[in-house]
C-alpha cells in the first residue's frame, strides 16, 4: 500500500493538464511579446533582461538567469549583446570580483519606458482572453494558485523580485490619455 494522499492517474492527469495549458498560453504569450517588442529590434530573452535590469537597479548576471528563468550563459550573452547596443553597462563590485552586475543605462532605459508606454493590450490575446473574466467577476483573475505552484518551484526569492516588479509599476507609473508613463517624465511633461 502506498503513503501518496493521491493516485497514480490523478498526478499524471494533473501534470498534463498544466503542461497542455502552459504550452498553450505560452505559445500565445511568445507571440504577442514578440510583436510588442519588435519595432526595436529586441528579442524575449533582451527585453526580460532589461526588464530584470530596471526593476532590480542593479544585478548580477546569476540574478538575471534566476529570474529570467534563463541559462547563466544565456543571460550573459544576451546581456553583452545589450551592452553593445549601450542599453546595459557591465561591472565588478570592489567587494565582488567574482560576479558580473549589470546596470541599465539612460539608453536602455528609455527603451523600455518606450515599450511601455507603448504597450497595447487589444493586441494581447491573454489580456483579451481574461477580458470576459473581467466583465463577469469585475477583477481580473488573480492567478493565486499558479503562482503558488511558482513560488514552490522557484523560491520565495524569485516571488519577491517578481512582486517587486509589479509594485514599481503600481507605485513608479501613472497613466496619461491611455499611455504608462513614468511619474517623473509625467511630472515635467505636465510642467
Amino acid at each position: 500500500m502506498s503513503d501518496k494522499l493521491y493516485s497514480m492517474k490523478e498526478a499524471m492527469l494533473f501534470s498534463q493538464r498544466i503542461a497542455q495549458l502552459s504550452k498553450a498560453l505560452w505559445k500565445s504569450i511568445e507571440k504577442d511579446w514578440q510583436q510588442w517588442i519588435k519595432p526595436y529590434d529586441l528579442n524575449i530573452n533582451e527585453h526580460h533582461i532589461l526588464w530584470i535590469a530596471y526593476h532590480l537597479n542593479g544585478a548580477s548576471i546569476s540574478d538575471v538567469a534566476k529570474f529570467g528563468v534563463m541559462h547563466v550563459s544565456t543571460a550573459f550573452n544576451f546581456s553583452k549583446k545589450l551592452e553593445e547596443r549601450g542599453y546595459l553597462k557591465f561591472s565588478k563590485k570592489e567587494n565582488d570580483k567574482r560576479n558580473t552586475y549589470i546596470q541599465i543605462t539612460a539608453e536602455g532605459e528609455n527603451i523600455l519606458l518606450k515599450l511601455m508606454e507603448e504597450y497595447n493590450p487589444d493586441q494581447n490575446a491573454v489580456f483579451t482572453g481574461a477580458m470576459p473574466l473581467r466583465d463577469l467577476y469585475g477583477k481580473f483573475p488573480e492567478v493565486i494558485e499558479i503562482m503558488a505552484i511558482v513560488r514552490n518551484i522557484y523560491g520565495d526569492d524569485f516571488m519577491e523580485i517578481f512582486e517587486k516588479s509589479f509594485n514599481n509599476i503600481e507605485n513608479d507609473f501613472v497613466e496619461e490619455e491611455g499611455k504608462l508613463l513614468k511619474k517623473e517624465t509625467f511630472l515635467q511633461e505636465s510642467v
